[in-house]
């Protein structure tokens, strides 16, 4: 990462400007993905950003993005003690369906079987 941009998005008071950063050069940021994405969750400490920077690079290319993806769901999971925005994340990740699948996905999916159990404190 380029160090001037790295000091500056370092000052990110919360995830926004790393997350415009992010969606204004999705073209040209493959190599500094990894980067971007450990510094939204450095900065951002309730999961907002890094929720929708991970809603955002599923939608772009899912397996392109695969790495920084689970990262960030990872972080969104300790990040969110709200469950603010949880739910929009399963959401976009498994589907609007992702209830009538849950045993299948938390088989499958670790970050899922986490998220689930946040959300649903009763379980599948």
């Amino acid at each position: 990462m380029v160090e001037e941009l790295k000091k500056q998005l370092a000052k990110d008071p919360d995830g926004l400007l790393t997350y415009e950063f992010i969606a204004n050069n999705i073209d040209s940021i493959d190599d500094i993905m990894p980067e971007l994405a450990a510094n939204i969750i450095n900065v951002d400490m309730t999961g907002q950003f890094v929720v929708s920077a991970a809603r955002y690079l599923n939608a772009i290319d899912k397996e392109k993005y695969a790495e920084s993806i689970d990262m960030l769901v990872k972080a969104a999971i300790e990040k969110d003690r709200e469950r603010k925005y949880l739910g929009d994340l399963t959401v976009s990740l498994w589907g609007a369906d992702y209830k009538e699948h849950a045993e299948e996905l938390s088989a499958q999916y670790d970050n899922f079987r986490r998220i689930y159990k946040r959300l649903y404190a009763v379980g599948i």
